[in-house]
């Protein structure tokens, strides 16, 4: 949990290739209604002029620290409600402790680098053993792969640019203490209007201050959000008076590095300090689309895309740019999803799970104990949301690399209500196209959570034949994409997959993104 006073700033920190840049003067952050009218009309005439030409990419990216999303939909915010009506609104959820907490150096760390905390080691706000060389900020990347571009970043928490982005970026700013958002608000404007920007990232503090000060409830947290929002206006009006913007495609998205509690504070486990979002404007973001399968690391992933950076496997990235969406079958039950019947602990208005597998899959419970908790019997679908709530602190919230609805069995959340037998359910995929006598790749994402006499199995076959184990779990295996070599038999044509899991009051198994795919 981060706590006032911030870490000490410098009166003015820039590094510029060499060159340096003195503060630009405070200016006032309110944006008339006039002034934002004048700005669009500027834009569609300047955008009409272009028609016809390829736009350059330009990428945007403003971090609202502490901020949740429900509450900017009850604040007077309509520079951030325009964007969301213009584009699109994800909200998304983060990990909990013993991975990271949510605070500000975990949660900033894994937007800008696009890696969850089990890469780039950030677990605290004094970046302790960290790993960011290994795994550097999105606007480095940017540098390496085009750096004729210019990059910028500035930021009210100084650790961003003071840590979290290197020194290969074209300029870091970091806002003294006295000019705080307006000064960092009036830079970003500078630099957006008199300078030559292809990506900047923009971090303001004070709905954080806030959220700690008086709790996310109040209505000084509404307030900050409000003032908040009269400076993302600001930044995007400067964006849309640009002479150059009808001939720009700019993707502007606002984030979020964790939420808050309503009487104030983050850092622990709870939904509310879990939160946060994505709301993006521009490139091929669908206008008023709501999206359930965005995670925090697809802020950094996204910028590259935008930009035309073509995203090495090697370089790990555990995001995916929003562009490139990929649901699988069973993010298409989320209108299919229900309320809790025997979970009382998760709240009546909360919808989150289903029995009823998607087309082509299948559930087989014949070997399934009787009773226990209704939402665990066998295999379920569920998100994140509902099965967190389920139990706090009982690691659910490590489950950092599913999207949007997944599969889960839970032999402990079952054995909370009288039961008979053994917790014994088996997944069953749709039969895929594999070429015989070659090699294939199943490829699921997983989490898995151990105790005895608990076992998790992956078998698999081929034609309608005997399954064979390719896979067995029996000891914790984090939040992780596997990828498992399959040797296709000669003359085999379909494969199908199954997933059984067996034990009684234990743990946990998640299954994601199955696919089987020619090598």
């Amino acid at each position: 949990m981060r706590t006032r006073p911030r870490s000490p700033r410098k009166e003015d920190h820039v590094s510029s290739h060499g060159i340096s840049r003195q503060g630009v003067s405070r200016r006032s952050l309110l944006v008339s209604a006039a002034a934002l009218a004048a700005a669009g009309s500027l834009a569609g005439a300047a955008s009409a002029s272009a028609k016809g030409r390829a736009k350059t990419p330009k990428v945007l990216v403003i971090g609202l620290d502490g901020a949740l999303l429900s509450r900017i939909k009850d604040a007077d915010a309509p520079a951030l409600k325009g964007l969301m009506g213009a584009g699109l609104t994800a909200p998304s959820s983060i990990y909990a402790q013993p991975l990271a907490p949510t605070s500000s150096g975990p949660g900033w760390s894994t937007l800008i680098t696009g890696v969850w905390p089990d890469k780039h080691r950030v677990v605290n706000n004094e970046f302790t053993g960290h790993n960011l060389a290994a795994y550097p900020d999105f606007l480095t990347r940017i540098e390496a792969a085009k750096p004729s571009l210019r990059t910028y970043a500035v930021a009210s928490w100084n650790p961003i640019t003071d840590i979290i982005f290197s020194a290969k970026v074209d300029a870091r700013v970091s806002t003294p203490s006295a000019e705080y958002d307006a000064g960092t608000t009036s830079r970003a404007v500078a630099e957006i209007k008199g300078g030559h920007p292809d990506a900047l990232f923009v971090q303001l503090d004070n709905i954080d201050h806030a959220g700690h000060d008086s709790g996310a409830a109040s209505q000084a947290y509404l307030d900050a959000i409000r003032g908040a929002d009269a400076q993302v206006g600001q930044i995007v009006a400067a964006v849309k008076s640009r002479a150059t913007y009808g001939a720009e495609d700019w993707l502007i998205m606002i984030t979020a590095d964790h939420g808050h509690t309503d009487p104030g504070g983050h850092g622990g486990s709870s939904w509310p300090e879990r939160q946060t979002f994505m709301i993006a404007t521009g490139g091929t973001v669908t206008p008023g689309s709501v999206r359930h399968d965005v995670r925090m690391p697809d802020i950094a992933a996204s910028a590259l895309a935008h930009l035309g950076i073509a995203i090495d496997p090697a370089w790990g990235l555990d995001g995916r740019p929003v562009q490139q969406p990929a649901p699988d079958a069973f993010d298409a039950l989320r209108a299919e999803l229900t309320g809790p019947i025997d979970e009382i602990g998760i709240g009546a208005t909360v919808i989150g799970f289903t029995h009823t597998p998607p087309g082509g899959w299948s559930v087989d419970n014949s070997r399934m104990g009787t009773g226990g908790i209704t939402e665990w019997r066998g295999w379920s679908f569920t998100t994140d949301e509902f099965w967190t709530k389920a139990e706090r602190d009982q690691r659910r919230e490590l489950n950092i690399r599913a999207r949007n609805v997944f599969a889960v069995a839970d032999g402990d959340e079952w054995a909370d209500k009288s039961f008979s037998g053994t917790f014994d359910s088996t997944l069953v995929s749709p039969s895929y196209d594999v070429p015989g006598g070659a090699r294939a790749t199943l490829t699921y994402t997983t989490y898995y959570r151990q105790e005895a006499p608990q076992r998790g199995e992956v078998l698999v076959s081929y034609d309608g034949g005997a399954p064979v184990t390719v896979r067995t779990y029996t000891a914790d295996t984090p939040s992780v994409v596997e990828n498992i070599t399959l040797q296709v038999p000669a003359g085999a044509r379909k494969a199908q997959a199954r997933f059984r899991y067996s034990g009684g009051n234990n743990w946990y198994w998640v299954i994601d993104g199955v696919k089987i795919t020619a090598s």
